[in-house]
C-alpha cells in the first residue's frame, strides 16, 4: 500500500510519519502530483496559518488537486480546516470540499485551546474500536462549526467539530499521531479501511 504525506511547508509530517511507521506501515512526504495521484491513501496535515498555507497549496497546484482526489483523504488540524469553506483566519477561502465555516473561539475561553478534550457523537467506521467520550490532543484557535458532514463533536467555548467525512474525505481537529493508543487506532482504521 501507498501511503502519501503531503508535504507542501505547513506540516507536523515527521510525528504522523512516525505514528505510521508504529502501526507497520511506511509513508512518502510528497508535493509531487504523479505521487499524490497513485497513492492508495493520502494524508493532508497542516500546523501554522490558514493563508499562509493557502498560498503554499496555490503556488504547487495542490489547491486544484486535493478536491479531485478519489483515494482516502484525511485531513488533520489545520489540513481539516483548509478543506472547508472559508476561514475567519487570514480572511480564507479554503477547498470548498466541506460545505462549513471555520470560526475563531471567543474571547470567553483560553486561546488557542491545548492540550486533551472529549470526541462525541461518533459516527464513522474511522471510530472503530473507540469509545464514546475519548480524550484526543488538540491544538487550535478556530474551529468548524458543526454541520451535516459532522462524525464526531468536542465542546470547547461551544461545541464544533472535531471530525468531518463526505465521500472519499475525513477531516479531524484533533492529532491522532499525538493521541495515545486511541489516536494511532483512528489511523489505523483509516489505512486499513
Amino acid at each position: 500500500m501507498k501511503i502519501v504525506i503531503i508535504n507542501y511547508g505547513a506540516g507536523n509530517i515527521q510525528s504522523i510519519k512516525f505514528a505510521i511507521q508504529r502501526l507497520g506501515f511506511e509513508a512518502v512526504l510528497s508535493h509531487n502530483v504523479e505521487e499524490i495521484l497513485q497513492a492508495d491513501k493520502v494524508i493532508f496535515p497542516g500546523v501554522g496559518e490558514a493563508s499562509s498555507a493557502m498560498k503554499m497549496l496555490k503556488e504547487t497546484g495542490l489547491d486544484q488537486l486535493i478536491p479531485q482526489l478519489k483515494q482516502p483523504v484525511l485531513g488533520i488540524c489545520l489540513g481539516m480546516q483548509l478543506m472547508c469553506q472559508h476561514s475567519e483566519e487570514g480572511d480564507t477561502n479554503g477547498l470548498g470540499i466541506f460545505h462549513v465555516k471555520v470560526k475563531r473561539f471567543s474571547n470567553q475561553v483560553k486561546v488557542p485551546q491545548i492540550g486533551w478534550n472529549q470526541i462525541s457523537k461518533l459516527k464513522s467506521d474511522l471510530f472503530n474500536g473507540i469509545k464514546e467520550d475519548e480524550f484526543m490532543y488538540l491544538v487550535h484557535s478556530f474551529y468548524a462549526e458543526k454541520c451535516s458532514e459532522m462524525i464526531a463533536e468536542t465542546t470547547y467555548d461551544v461545541p464544533y467539530v472535531s471530525a468531518l467525512q463526505k465521500d472519499n474525505f475525513y477531516g479531524v481537529q484533533f492529532h491522532p499521531e499525538k493521541s495515545s493508543n486511541a489516536g494511532e487506532k483512528i489511523l489505523e482504521n483509516f489505512l486499513t479501511s
